[in-house]
């Protein structure tokens, strides 16, 4: 074979490998979705629910979340360049949000069912939206 057929082939399987990579690189965007859904529920639990019993569903409703999201993860092949400075931005923005609000809605504005609904958005607002980033950035 001639150089040129040589780097032709070459070629072509780097662009298979990139279709690929770029045809399964949409389960960060479905993690991140689920992730925020959660929110809706684990948010206003966290802030509205007392006692013993309620701090054992929310944990383990908690558990089940992240050990599924964790298996999830752990089993997708692929991940984009810059996975890890994204991820990390989103659920460093999650995490404040979350802290905020499991300290306002434990301490200023206790047992506020607006403000539960509120805090419920809001935490889920990180994670939607670097799901809807990583929707648009596929091709």
């Amino acid at each position: 074979m001639s150089e040129g057929a040589d780097a032709m082939g070459a070629l072509g399987r780097a662009a298979a490998v990139e279709r690929a990579a770029l045809d399964r690189s949409g389960w960060y965007a479905r993690y991140l979705w689920a992730f925020a859904a959660s929110q809706l529920v684990l948010v206003p639990m966290a802030l509205l629910w007392h006692g013993f019993a309620s701090a054992m569903v929310y944990a383990a409703a908690n558990t089940l979340l992240v050990t599924g999201l964790s298996a999830y993860a752990a089993r997708q092949r692929v991940v984009r360049r810059g996975f890890g400075v994204k991820h990390g931005l989103v659920v460093g923005a999650w995490v404040i949000a979350f802290g905020l609000a499991v300290a306002l809605g434990t301490t200023v504005l206790a047992d506020s069912r607006p403000f539960a609904a509120v805090a419920a958005l809001v935490c889920a607002s990180p994670l939607a939206a670097g799901a809807w980033l990583e929707t648009r950035h596929r091709p």
